[in-house]
């Protein structure tokens, strides 16, 4: 679709316009390629800001674009859109052309995420430092980006933008780590944070010049920085935005600096990209070369700038982010089974050790390994993000369903991280460092601390090695927490009074699901082919099938594994012996028995019948006691159940509702009457004792209560299935007996009558005793 060189970029944009709707994704893509080899840059400017906005959708949310975070694997379209798009494809071509020539293009700030928004329009220069020297004056609400920035922010913002659903096609939706844009993410990071090597250059850098870089920082100007509380003092106003020259070392990673910067707000699919790019950063801090890591700060300075950005990139750059961001998590995310997702990424900081590329991370039972003590600085450089964190999670976990296998699972997975050898040792290091008195501090009062607020260059030197473990764990709490914040040990006594409260209610969880266990396995047996043969309850509230109790008894299994394991880890991390885990969950067995398990959860009666306090709330989440909850209609009007004949269960209905019609009266006559015929009339034709005592059991509503119960008979019983083959093998009985059909009906009947003419005087009997 080349064009000649002639053309107005008017004209080339109408064409590709023209053409983008109507032509398959292949034949656009190579067409494109094909525009931008041929075309000069001047032209291709028009057209960028139009493509970009065809791949990733407006901002709006209006247009859908490819989809990216719906194209699956799958899909014929997934490998043309990630070789187009890729870090060597002809968009980062274009990328790249563009860049040469200094382009600018505008970005709205209403798009950007809310706080970096509400800070340009108070006025105030926001502390990441990516915004810097981007905004236009007087105020007109826009950015002004270079070319890779402007598309890497709406590569970002594609993930958060609104995207109407009746635009994505059906059978789009999949698991998010096999979309395109997750693959892409995941390339970017590795071309740009390479863990070997270094960024490779540009195509153009060697014909068209050095690709410029956007303002590119001097060592010798402060930002303002990374920490989320930045004080009045701190913060530059937007019209002092300094001028900086050109650092050359850093042209080589500005584009890696960038990538890192982008923001991003909370969303299940969102937290698996954060992931991704964590677990990437710790490997590439860890490929930071062995001489790096022991020189002296005066030799940094001699270290190429890919490997400084190494040595700062997860403390400037994502540290005091990700604790806010996981923080906000922690506190607002759903008490349901996507938190996993949260979870893991704060997993996957903490455990920086098993990114560092080194085999054999555990041992050959499966145990952890130890921590090496290497690691101890990052512990203490990453003190709130263990402990204030655990106790977030210890909140949740507490208000969770821990008999919900899922539920589970995560408490098992915490504890499994915290109890690996060496860690605990490390947290309580750094908390008895954070706890030294202020001495430490006051030496080195000349200086102020080295917070990632007062970080100056991203490449500027790490603190001085003199810089003793007081003054960095003091510096990173007060740096995310403030100058006042009041610090809750993680191995102090309230913590561990949680803990223990977690104890109890995982043993608690752990108890009722063994009852759930158990009784999946009778309703199981019940159900069974062989109960047909027995005198089993036929109970018409039982609504689970036999694959539905096997399902239940395999989640069963699996919640009594991770519970029993957590415990285990809880007792190791906090150092609770034999003795004391015997007198907790012997103190749950003692008021969980089987006489409080069925009581019901905390009440109090109102008009509308029993509302449900915060105390019973917690009692249902927990599985300390639930509602027996069961059919409260007409029982003749119920589903009808797998074990009866459709056909018989309708005729069974017509046949007793023309006999209730018809003598209705008199049954209700025979009911009220106090002799024996009464009774028996009453054990036939009436349920409402029955119905009273299920009412007992399971909350209703007054009207329920007060629903007057009429004198009728009941004959769906003889549309089951276990009756009716009761029925033939009594009639062949009586048959090889040499009983006439009618002899066997009219035996049958007796022996039935008389049977629950005993049961009824029993009944009786034991309620008057």
């Amino acid at each position: 679709m080349a064009a000649p060189a002639l053309q107005q970029p008017s004209y080339l944009l109408a064409n590709l316009k023209a053409d983008w709707t109507i032509k398959p994704l292949h034949q656009r893509c190579n067409e494109m390629s094909k525009i931008i080899d041929d075309f000069p840059a001047k032209e291709l400017h028009a057209i960028f800001p139009w493509l970009v906005e065809s791949v990733f959708g407006s901002l709006d949310g209006i247009l859908s674009g490819w989809n990216l975070r719906y194209l699956q694997a799958r899909m014929a379209e997934y490998n043309i859109a990630v070789d187009f798009l890729g870090p060597s494809g002809p968009m980062m071509k274009l990328v790249y052309k563009l860049q040469a020539e200094e382009y600018k293009y505008e970005f709205p700030v209403s798009y950007l995420p809310g706080p970096i928004k509400s800070s340009i329009q108070a006025g105030v220069l926001p502390d990441c430092p990516l915004f810097h020297n981007k905004i236009q004056f007087p105020m007109s609400g826009l950015l002004l980006l270079n070319p890779f920035e402007y598309y890497m922010f709406n590569f970002a913002s594609s993930l958060i933008a609104p995207k109407p659903f009746q635009n994505y096609p059906p059978g789009q939706h999949g698991s998010c780590s096999d979309s395109a844009y997750f693959v892409l993410v995941d390339t970017y990071l590795k071309y740009f944070l390479p863990t070997e090597g270094n960024v490779p250059p540009s195509p153009f850098s060697d014909t068209m010049g050095t690709v410029a870089s956007p303002a590119p920082r001097s060592p010798s100007v402060p930002y303002v920085g990374y920490g989320g509380h930045s004080t009045s003092l701190l913060k530059r106003h937007i019209t002092h935005q300094p001028s900086v020259n050109a650092d050359p070392a850093a042209q080589e990673i500005w584009r890696s600096e960038t990538l890192l910067q982008e923001p991003f707000m909370p969303s299940e699919e969102h937290v698996l990209v954060v992931r991704l790019l964590v677990k990437h950063l710790h490997a590439f801090s860890s490929s930071l070369k062995q001489e790096s890591i022991f020189s002296s700060p005066s030799t940094h300075s001699h270290s190429s700038p890919l490997e400084e950005l190494k040595r700062v990139v997860v403390q400037r750059f994502v540290q005091q982010k990700l604790y806010v961001f996981l923080q906000h998590c922690f506190g607002h995310w759903p008490l349901d089974a996507s938190f996993r997702a949260v979870l893991e990424t704060w997993l996957s900081y903490i455990q920086p050790w098993r990114y560092t590329g080194e085999k054999n991370n555990t041992q050959a039972d499966g145990q952890n390994r130890t921590v090496p003590d290497k690691w101890a600085s990052f512990v203490q450089e990453n003190l709130l993000v263990y402990t204030k964190l655990f106790q977030g999670f210890l909140n949740r976990a507490m208000r969770t369903d821990l008999v919900n296998a899922k539920s589970a699972l995560m408490v098992f997975r915490v504890a499994k991280v915290f109890v690996q050898p060496n860690l605990s040792e490390m947290i309580q290091k750094a908390e008895q460092l954070f706890l030294e008195p202020e001495h430490a501090i006051l030496q080195r009062q000349n200086r102020v601390f080295l917070t990632p607020s007062h970080g100056g260059s991203f490449l500027s030197s790490r603190q001085p090695m003199g810089t003793d473990s007081v003054f960095k764990v003091k510096s990173h709490v007060y740096s995310l927490e403030g100058q006042d914040c009041q610090y809750n040990l993680m191995f102090g006594p309230d913590l561990r009074k949680n803990v223990l409260k977690l104890i109890q209610i995982i043993a608690q969880a752990r108890q009722t699901a063994k009852r759930i266990s158990d009784h999946s396995t009778e309703m199981a047996a019940n159900n069974s082919f062989l109960s047909w043969f027995s005198v089993g309850s036929s109970d018409h509230n039982n609504t689970f099938n036999g694959g539905e109790m096997d399902d239940m008894g395999e989640g069963v299994k699996k919640t009594h594994e991770f519970l029993d394991k957590a415990l285990d880890y809880l007792c190791q991390i906090f150092r609770l012996n034999a003795g004391q885990l015997s007198q907790l969950i012997g103190n749950v067995a003692s008021v969980d028995d089987e006489g409080a398990s069925k009581q019901l959860p905390d009440c109090i009666p109102s008009e509308n019948g029993l509302l449900l306090t915060d105390l019973g709330r917690l009692q249902i989440i927990n599985g300390l006691r639930r509602f027996e909850i069961e059919y409260q209609g007409d029982p003749e009007l119920q589903p009808i159940r797998s074990y009866e004949n459709a056909f018989l269960v309708r005729l069974m209905f017509q046949i007793s509702s023309f006999i209730n019609a018809r003598f209705g009266d008199h049954m209700e006559a025979l009911c009220s009457r106090q002799d024996l015929l009464g009774s028996t009339g009453r054990h036939y034709l009436r349920s409402s004792s029955k119905v009273a005592e299920q009412w007992r059991k399971s909350p209703v509503t007054r009207q329920m209560r007060e629903r007057p119960q009429r004198a009728r008979l009941s004959l769906r019983v003889l549309a089951s299935y276990r009756t009716l083959l009761i029925l033939l093998l009594l009639y062949m009985l009586f048959a090889l007996l040499s009983f006439s059909v009618l002899s066997s009906t009219g035996l049958i009947l007796i022996i039935s009558f008389l049977y629950e003419l005993l049961l009824n005087f029993l009944h009786e009997k034991l309620k008057t005793q």
